[in-house]
C-alpha cells in the first residue's frame, strides 16, 4: 500500500527522488492519491491540448491487411504514408493472442516493485539498452510528461534473455518476431510506391536493421487538462508499429493548421506511422507526422510502439534511386546516431528535429 501525502511536492528535489531514483515513476505518484498536479508536470498553456482543436469526425486511414499484395491495397497505404503519415491496419498477420500477451506483460511490468523497476533505471541498468524511466528526457524538460515506460532495444534473442526483465522477456520477443512479417509487408509496399521495386539485404538492413520496443505506462492523473501524457513530436524511425489499449488519447496532427485528430482503439489493430527516417530516405513523399497523447483523469492506459530503425552507423538521406532520376534532394545524408542523439538531447518539439538533416 502506497504511502499518502498531505502535501504534494513543492520541493523538485523531493519529487525527482521520490519519482526517478527510488524508481516509483509517476505511477507512484498516481497512487499516492494526490489532489493536485505537482507543479513540476504543468505544462505551458500553448503544449496542452485545446479541445477545440480537435476534429469531431476525424479518422486516420482504416487499412485491411488480409489481401496487401492487392494494387488497392498497396495504393491506399502509399496515399495514408504521404497525405496522413498515420493510419490504422486490419486482419493484419500478428494474432490477437499475441498482441493481448504483451498488453498483460507490460501491465505485470508496471505492477512489479519499484525496486524491481529501478533495477533498469539509466543509474542502475547493466545496459544502455534496456531502460526504466519516466518523462521524455526530463534534464531537458521545462515541464515533465505524466508517463513511465520500460524501453527493450533488441541486439539479440541471447542478449534478451540476460538483460530483459522475465516478467515481459518472451511476449515482447513474440510481439516483435510476429510483427516482423507485415513490418516487412508495409515496407515492401511504401518502397514499391517510390520505384524501389527490390529490397536487398543492404536494403533491407537500412530501413530496418534495428528496432526498439516501448512499454508505456500512463497512470491516471489529478489534473489531466494541465499536463501530457506524451508531448507533440514526430518518431526518428523508418516506422512505427503501434498496439495501443481500449482506453485511447493517442492525437495526430491534422492536415488543417492546427487540427487534432483522436485515434480510436480498435480491438486487434495496429496504429502504424512513418517515422522522420522515412521521411528523409523518401525525399519527402511519405510524412512523419506530429501526435502527443494526453493525460487521462479516470483511467490508466498503457501502449507498446515498436519503432523500426536504421542501425545506428547507417547514413541516412534521399534514397539514390530517387535522386538517380533526377528529383532534387531535400535532405542531406546524415549519421543516423547523430540523428538520434539530437533528438534526445532536447524536450519535445514537434517536427523540429528534421530540420537536422535539410540541406
Amino acid at each position: 500500500m502506497a504511502p499518502t501525502l498531505a502535501v504534494p511536492f513543492n520541493d523538485s528535489s523531493a519529487l525527482i527522488d521520490f519519482v526517478i531514483n527510488q524508481g516509483n515513476g509517476v505511477k507512484g505518484l498516481s497512487e499516492l492519491g494526490l489532489k493536485a498536479l505537482p507543479k513540476q508536470y504543468i505544462q505551458p498553456l500553448e503544449e496542452r491540448m485545446c479541445m477545440t482543436n480537435i476534429v469531431p469526425q476525424g479518422s486516420i486511414p482504416i487499412i485491411d491487411m488480409s489481401n496487401w499484395e492487392d494494387p488497392k491495397v498497396v495504393k491506399s497505404i502509399c496515399d495514408a504514408a504521404s497525405e496522413w503519415g498515420f493510419f490504422q491496419i486490419v486482419n493484419h498477420d500478428v494474432p490477437v493472442e499475441v498482441l493481448e500477451n504483451v498488453k498483460d506483460a507490460t501491465y505485470n511490468f508496471f505492477r512489479s516493485p519499484a525496486e524491481i523497476k529501478n533495477k533498469y533505471s539509466k543509474e542502475h541498468s547493466s545496459s544502455n539498452n534496456v531502460r526504466f524511466g519516466t518523462s521524455f528526457t526530463p534534464q531537458a524538460e521545462k515541464a515533465l510528461e505524466w508517463k513511465d515506460y520500460l524501453s527493450l532495444f533488441y541486439v539479440s534473442e541471447e542478449e534478451a534473455f540476460t538483460l530483459w526483465p522475465s516478467i515481459c522477456r518472451e511476449q515482447v520477443l513474440d510481439y516483435m518476431k510476429k510483427s516482423k512479417v507485415v513490418i516487412k509487408q508495409l515496407l515492401q509496399v511504401l518502397m514499391k510506391g517510390l520505384n524501389v521495386n527490390e529490397i536487398d539485404e543492404a536494403k533491407e538492413s537500412l530501413l530496418m536493421g534495428s528496432m526498439r520496443t516501448n512499454l508505456n505506462y500512463y497512470p491516471k492523473c489529478p489534473n489531466p487538462e494541465l499536463t501530457v501524457g506524451v508531448g507533440r513530436h514526430s518518431d526518428v524511425s523508418t516506422l512505427t508499429i503501434l498496439l495501443q489499449d481500449e482506453i485511447g488519447g493517442l492525437f495526430v496532427r491534422g492536415n488543417e493548421g492546427d487540427d487534432w485528430i483522436h485515434v480510436p482503439p480498435i480491438k486487434g489493430s495496429l496504429v502504424i506511422n512513418v517515422g522522420d527516417a522515412l521521411q528523409i530516405m523518401s525525399n519527402g513523399r511519405y510524412r512523419s507526422v506530429e501526435h502527443r497523447v494526453v493525460a487521462n483523469g479516470s483511467k490508466n492506459r498503457i501502449s507498446v510502439p515498436i519503432f523500426v530503425n536504421p542501425r545506428p552507423a547507417d547514413m541516412i538521406g534521399p534514397l539514390p534511386e530517387l535522386v538517380a532520376n533526377g528529383e532534387k534532394p531535400i535532405y542531406k545524408q546524415v549519421l543516423y546516431s547523430d540523428y538520434v542523439k539530437h533528438f534526445f538531447r532536447k524536450a519535445h518539439d514537434g517536427k523540429k528535429t528534421v530540420e537536422f538533416a535539410e540541406l
